[in-house]
């Protein structure tokens, strides 16, 4: 009876609620900034990887959702929808390689209601390049072309710039992209997330996460600009997640139903709010509503921070709002308060003590390496194509230019996706190149060819271009020629400068002579061809176009060129009629197994030392220069760590946490071979069966370039290896050294130390290593030896006098960063998959101190700018008398100095 009758009252209590109370609620979305209060800027965004575990189709439509379920497009529809429905709501976008495909889609009503809620705020592009890019392994040239395209895409459509720079998922942040990316961009401030878990615990307890951040010490105040890292991820605090499937509680005020929490939702919501005031200046605190791949079904979102802003205000204790990050950046602007500085840069990036992200540095080299090479072919394209005049209905630049920026993401040259994206993004660069490639020779044909008009598309000369140049392949240039015919090369330059190279091309014969535009026979010289080079040349070209060679290869065939500043030279190699060869054949000589004798090699100033009987360099002699030191150059390994019960952090895609080390040392199975001519020497040395390198020293130049074929690296043991190359000195440098930030700045480094944070080391060797994209430098009172690189690599000076580079890495555990896949890539041939084999180049050069920086500078540029052939056949030999031999943008009588870099020249 008692229970009946309890029953009873509880019904007439509640039903008495259910008739007093209205069901419909008005919620006021419209607050602002209340003086005298804590400012709650809820800004709701969606994080869009432009490809990591998808493709970016994949990511933007919907596909392949078994590996993560998440479609931009879905996105882009319903936030729209969203904001249509409440002029209060806000919402910021970022990555425009999405956007774009969105926009096409869309009607033209749809594109004017679109542009109203970009006018009136509601929706603001943020960041605006094609994807958010990563900061530790593009070049800047790299970076400021993908910006400028989603920044021109922003401009001509909507009639507006970005004003926030927001970086909130790279893993580490380059000075590059606080002052050139950020200040000089125009950019009122720049937000991310990313900072190592030392630095952050610092500046949480200091209040110090905002900064004014001074990324060029040269250029000092003016290069500064206001800098947010937020107190946490780039996620809301705990609980404030509202996607369909997310957990977080939901606001739940309708009386009708269970589980009413208005009051305890707010009182959380104003704990949150207390505790990150509690760790940033000013009445002001920014929250981010959103995270990978959210707003998929946005009311889901916008019904929580609705009801949130109406609740929280009515509650009075604190004030929530929509907001933007543009709008708390004002309001921080206008408070008065006093920022700490900041200088350098945030690298290297930890989240725990055994987890640096410096693996990445270096991760799939090959396509880091095919990254770098593309860039510099789009800029030389895009030359070429101004100087012939843009076509509307031929090939152009475009495909090109966004497969370059789409490869600039975060997870793309960074190596951290998945292998079957990463194929996807060479693939979109094999795309464009080929469109490109079709642009450059069109370009090149109208300004050799003067029965042609520029802007002509019927040229009378065809070239051919070698992309696969790099192993050794290139059908036109090994073409066994006859007496009526000859190679034509066309070099083309695209520095500003004037500039004299050695260039080398494959050939099938030794029966050659070349000639320069004048007619003139000049010097050449015959090179043997590394069995290593033809193994890698026959497998990979097997691989890549699914035939082998046709020709039989022989040499590589070296001359010098002389190239004008923005402009070509051409030069002809013909088949010889004389009985012996014309050019001259290297003399090759391979010391005896027991030879004690030192061996010089380099006929101009620089001069290197090896030990026949150590099979090692042990001497680098500038006579010019008046440098003489001893010096080795060595390779070794790093054991990648598998993880414990204790600790499962592992080395993988993006961690590197090393085991131990091992040298590989040469058992001079194979000796060293040394190879002689007018042009340059070589070294041909072969360490183990997958170690391999060729050392030049070119007469004219006065560093030495390396190049190194590494792989397949057996992993047959059961042990993931990272490799290395180092080259030691003598050099007292005092754990301090220097490495570049983006291809630009170099960045003092001292070992063990940071300059934000007392250092506790956890892992000496990962957490030293650095991003370098240009090069590394060491100095002490007399000398400073520099390393340059030809793509992004991991480094650090370890040892003084010492520096280390890692090249190649092919692990087999995943590093638990969210990638799920092991780094271990592979190329399959008819008779099965082998590890991944790569092929580069480092340059390394010992300078009187103070005199490295011009060498740096200038072969750095050069490095990025290689120059670019074109190969034609001709009938006879009277092509110089009817075509241009020589070309140049630039007056002839005038030339940019060497450390000025033409970065853009195009026509829109």
């Amino acid at each position: 009876m008692k229970i009946t009758s309890l029953f009873y009252f509880l019904t007439i209590f509640f039903t008495g609620i259910c008739f007093t109370d209205s069901i419909y609620i008005d919620y006021n979305t419209t607050g602002g900034i209340v003086p005298g209060k804590i400012n709650v800027h809820l800004v709701p965004h969606s994080h869009d990887d432009v490809g990591w575990l998808k493709t970016v189709d994949q990511y933007y439509f919907g596909g392949n959702n078994s590996l993560r379920g998440a479609c931009v497009q879905n996105v882009l529809d319903s936030v729209i929808s969203s904001l249509f429905e409440d002029k209060n709501r806000k919402f910021i976008y970022v990555e425009m390689a999405f956007f774009q495909r969105w926009w096409r889609q869309q009607s033209d009503a749809m594109k004017v209601k679109v542009k109203e809620l970009v006018d009136s705020g509601q929706l603001e592009f943020i960041n605006g390049g094609m994807c958010m890019h990563d900061e530790a392994t593009p070049h800047y040239i790299d970076l400021i072309d993908q910006t400028t395209l989603g920044h021109k895409f922003i401009k001509d459509e909507f009639g507006q710039l970005p004003r926030i720079g927001w970086q909130i998922d790279p893993f580490g942040h380059s000075a590059v992209q606080a002052y050139l990316l950020g200040a000089e961009l125009g950019f009122d401030s720049l937000f991310f997330a990313r900072i190592d878990y030392q630095d952050r615990a610092k500046r949480l307890k200091e209040k110090s996460l905002e900064v004014i951040w001074q990324g060029s010490k040269s250029l000092g105040s003016s290069s500064q600009i206001f800098t947010g890292i937020f107190p946490r991820h780039y996620d809301p605090p705990d609980g404030f997640v509202f996607e369909i499937f997310d957990v977080s509680a939901p606001i739940q005020d309708d009386v009708l139903l269970f589980d009413y929490n208005v009051q305890e939702r707010v009182d959380d919501f104003v704990a949150a709010v207390l505790a990150q005031a509690n760790v940033t200046k000013t009445n002001h605190i920014m929250w981010l509503m959103g995270t990978d791949f959210r707003y998929q079904y946005a009311n889901s979102w916008f019904r929580q921070i609705d009801k949130f802003i109406h609740y929280v205000n009515q509650d009075g204790r604190v004030n929530a709002f929509y907001s933007t990050p543009s709008i708390y950046t004002d309001a921080k602007h206008t408070a008065s308060e006093q920022w700490p500085l900041k200088t350098e840069d945030f690298f290297p990036y930890a989240d725990h003590p055994n987890a640096y992200w410096t693996g990445y540095f270096t991760s799939r080299p090959a396509f880091k390496g095919y990254v770098r090479m593309i860039s510099g072919y789009y800029l030389a394209a895009r030359q070429l194509e101004f100087f012939k005049g843009k076509s509307s209905s031929g090939p152009n630049t475009d495909k090109l230019a966004d497969a370059l920026a789409i490869a600039q993401h975060h997870d793309a040259v960074s190596g951290t996706q998945r292998q079957h994206v990463a194929a996807d993004y060479a693939l979109r660069l094999s795309i464009g190149y080929l469109e490109a490639e079709k642009l450059v020779a069109s370009s090149l044909a109208s300004l050799a060819d003067p029965k042609s008009s520029i802007g002509q598309e019927n040229t009378v000369t065809k070239f051919q271009q070698c992309p696969l140049l790099n192993i050794s392949y290139c059908p036109p240039s090994e073409a066994v020629l006859s007496d009526e015919k000859s190679l034509v090369v066309v070099a083309y330059n695209p520095l500003g400068w004037k500039r004299e190279e050695v260039i080398r091309i494959p050939v099938s014969t030794e029966k050659v002579v070349v000639q320069d535009s004048s007619g003139k026979e000049i010097e050449s010289q015959l090179l043997p061809i590394l069995n290593a080079t033809l193994s890698l040349r026959n497998k990979y070209v097997k691989a890549y176009l699914g035939k082998f060679p046709s020709e039989t290869l022989k040499y590589w065939l070296a001359f010098s060129v002389s190239l004008p500043p923005l402009g070509f030279s051409t030069y002809t190699v013909s088949s010889s009629k004389q009985p012996g060869p014309s050019s001259t054949l290297s003399a090759v000589y391979t010391p005896e197994e027991s030879s004690s004798e030192t061996i010089q090699v380099g006929q101009g100033s620089l001069k290197l030392l090896y030990s026949a009987a150590e099979g090692k360099l042990t001497h680098y002699l500038n006579s010019r220069m008046l440098v003489s030191t001893g010096v080795e150059q060595s390779y070794g390994y790093y054991s990648g760590n598998d993880g414990t019960d204790v600790d499962p952090q592992a080395s993988g895609a993006y961690v590197f946490r090393p085991n131990e080390t091992f040298p590989i040392i040469s058992k001079n199975e194979v000796p060293l071979t040394f190879v002689r001519g007018p042009l340059l020497d070589e070294v041909h040395q072969q360490l183990n069966p997958w170690i391999s390198q060729i050392t030049r020293v070119y007469k004219g130049k006065e560093h030495a370039e390396i190049e190194f074929t590494i792989g397949p690296i057996p992993v047959d043991d059961g042990i993931g290896k990272e490799i290395t190359t180092r080259v030691t000195t003598t050099m007292a440098t005092n754990k301090t050294f220097y490495t570049d930030s983006n291809g630009r700045d170099f960045i003092k480094r001292v070992r063990d130390f940071r300059t934000d944070w007392d250092l506790e080391e956890h892992q000496p060797i990962a957490g030293n290593y650095y991003p370098i994209n240009l090069g590394i430098y060491l100095q002490d009172d007399n000398t400073e030896l520099s390393v340059l690189v030809d793509r992004s690599v991991g480094g650090s000076s370890l040892v003084d006098g010492q520096v280390e580079l890692m090249l190649h890495r092919r692990l087999i555990h995943d590093d638990i960063r969210g990638v799920g896949e092991v780094l271990n890539e592979t190329v399959c041939f008819s008779n099965g998959c082998e590890g991944l084999t790569i092929q580069g180049r480092f340059f390394v050069r010992i300078d009187l101190l103070g005199e490295g920086a011009r060498w740096r500078r200038r072969v750095g540029q050069e490095i990025y700018s290689p120059v670019l052939l074109a190969f034609s056949e001709q009938d006879g030999s009277n092509r110089m008398s009817s075509h241009t031999a020589t070309f140049s943008g630039i007056d002839p009588s005038y030339a940019l100095p060497n450390n000025v870099a033409v970065i853009t020249l195009q026509k829109e």
